[in-house]
């Protein structure tokens, strides 16, 4: 059964939301009719299989 969770301080919170980084994503070099293209790793197989189209 759920719980009420119970009231953080305000400093807490902040502390705790500093800790979450955004990283950026990874890119892994594919060939897509010819072309080299620099696309996040876990989109490969979406564009390897057609779905998705690199940008030039």
């Amino acid at each position: 059964m759920a719980v009420p969770k119970r009231k953080t301080s305000r400093s807490n919170t902040r502390h705790r939301r500093a800790q979450w980084k955004a990283s950026p994503q990874q890119l892994v070099p594919i060939t897509v009719d010819g072309a080299v293209h620099r696309v996040p790793q876990r989109l490969v197989r979406a564009y390897e299989r057609g779905l998705l189209h690199p940008e030039d």
